[in-house]
């Protein structure tokens, strides 16, 4: 029994009690114990089997070495999984970073002032009075006219239609 704990033993440490069920039975539990505080709660998951002293001594021994083995790759698992994202949440800083300091430097190449291209960019454009119809002529508030016009309203309030 204690050969296959060592395993276990060698990162943390674990409580076993045993305690009586009834007049023949027995249950053991094998807890595993927090190494730090912000570890993950499933290695601390407890073994619990419950049997005759027959059965424990001839069974309990196997479901350990079972229970070490399912508990080091469940930590060996959170561990890559761990790694993994913090590479990630590296890897994404550093490509903020990268687009950051591309943002901040300007191009050398031209040397027109701010006031420039936006001076050249109202010319070339049209008004925003100029791009969107008129809702008078459509009818409709919107983006974009309708396809058809729509027939305009036979109720009217002083003389306008709506």
């Amino acid at each position: 029994m204690f050969v296959e704990l060592m395993p276990l033993l060698a990162g943390r440490t674990v409580l076993i009690t045993v305690a009586k069920v009834e007049d023949k039975t027995l249950r053991v539990n094998v807890i595993p114990t927090l190494v730090k505080a912000d570890e993950n709660s499933a290695l601390t998951t407890p073994l619990t089997y419950t049997g005759s002293p027959e059965e424990l001594d001839a069974e309990l021994g196997k479901h350990l070495a079972g229970y070490v083995q399912v508990h080091q790759q469940t930590a060996s698992t959170l561990a890559e999984a761990k790694a993994s994202m913090e590479a990630a949440a590296k890897a994404a800083q550093e490509e903020a970073k990268r687009k950051k300091a591309s943002q901040k430097q300007p191009d050398k190449g031209t040397t027109a002032t701010a006031a420039e291209p936006a001076a050249a960019l109202s010319s070339a454009s049209p008004t925003a009075a100029e791009a969107t119809p008129s809702s008078a002529s459509t009818g409709t508030l919107g983006l974009f006219p309708p396809t058809t016009p729509e027939p305009a309203s036979p109720q009217s309030k002083g003389g306008l239609a709506l």
